[in-house]
């Protein structure tokens, strides 16, 4: 099975594009920090009409970046990828200086409903104010004046997570579900393992050639990558299966165990890692809730 080789070495030229491929640039925000690596890849598609994919956070330096890049062009498109506030909340400023339409597969939304005292720990991130022009589902086909984008909806991280793939399979924009230099946070109620293993499942049948992700460098390898991504979420698997054997019953008691030498202020983020996996469990009969509700403070032991 593969492994999963992350590359922490990604340095951005903040500011400014980078030619990718023929149709493809990039400009990172300048907004560093635990979950977003060096900052949020937005990515500009075409040449002359052009589509902007993640206008990024609501940042009017990284909008002026934007159009400095496309500045003899003219933007048709504002496609996004889900509405993560990183991703999505530039969007409306972007609009404000171009006009163009947004387009995204809905608002920011738990995947399933919150159990009974459950806050959504993820509310933080969400951009819930987002305008969308034109609703996009699974299987369409966006086409702008010298490109097409093949819509991908791959939930997972998010619910209403987009990629956008060439048609051709010379390259795929594929958001935080697969990030070149950390794996992506799942975390109930706003994400699913069972969908995202699903969509990593759907990513490796298209095969396409190159992944440009939402944060960090280009995924040249992607089947090799989603391989070992879904290898990652399975040996975590097996890791918190070894934990209810070993007699812990709290997703608290098990990641002091298992993530004891990971600082304690990411403690937070791997308690709902491991229980979007517990939830997975669960659902498949592997493991049983001893409570009332499969919540992240719940006892749980092997079936």
């Amino acid at each position: 099975m593969a492994d999963l080789q992350f590359d922490r070495e990604f340095s951005p030229e903040y500011g400014h594009a980078v030619s990718l491929a023929a149709k493809v640039r990039r400009v990172t925000c300048n907004n560093p920090g635990p979950f977003t690596f060096t900052g949020t890849n937005s990515y500009i598609v075409g040449n002359g009409r052009v589509a902007i994919i993640d206008p990024g956070p609501n940042d009017p330096a990284h909008i002026e970046a934007l159009m400095r890049a496309t500045e003899h062009e003219s933007i048709s498109h504002i496609l996004i990828t889900h509405t993560h506030a990183d991703h999505s909340a530039g969007a409306g400023l972007l609009k404000a200086r171009c006009g163009a339409p947004i387009y995204a597969e809905g608002m920011h939304r738990p995947t399933r409903a919150l159990h009974s005292d459950e806050a959504n720990p993820l509310d933080a991130s969400a951009d819930t104010e987002l305008e969308i022009d034109h609703f996009v589902e699974d299987g369409a086909l966006v086409e702008g004046e010298d490109w097409a984008l093949d819509v991908i909806h791959t939930p997972g991280h998010t619910v209403n997570h987009l990629s956008f793939g060439f048609p051709d399979g010379s390259g795929l924009f594929c958001g935080d579900h697969a990030m070149a230099w950390s794996t992506s946070i799942v975390a109930p109620p706003d994400g699913s393992m069972a969908s995202y293993m699903n969509s990593l499942e759907r990513l490796m049948l298209r095969q396409d050639r190159v992944y440009w992700p939402g944060h960090g460098g280009i995924i040249a390898n992607p089947l090799e990558f989603l391989a070992g991504l879904k290898t990652h979420r399975q040996k975590r698997e097996e890791t918190l299966i070894a934990r209810l054997r070993a007699g812990d019953q709290t997703i608290a008691d098990m990641v002091a165990s298992v993530y004891k030498d990971v600082d304690p202020s990411l403690h937070g983020a791997a308690q709902l890692s491991m229980f979007a996996q517990m939830e997975f469990l669960v659902a498949r009969g592997v493991v049983l809730c001893l409570d009332k509700e499969a919540t992240l403070g719940a006892r749980y032991q092997l079936a």
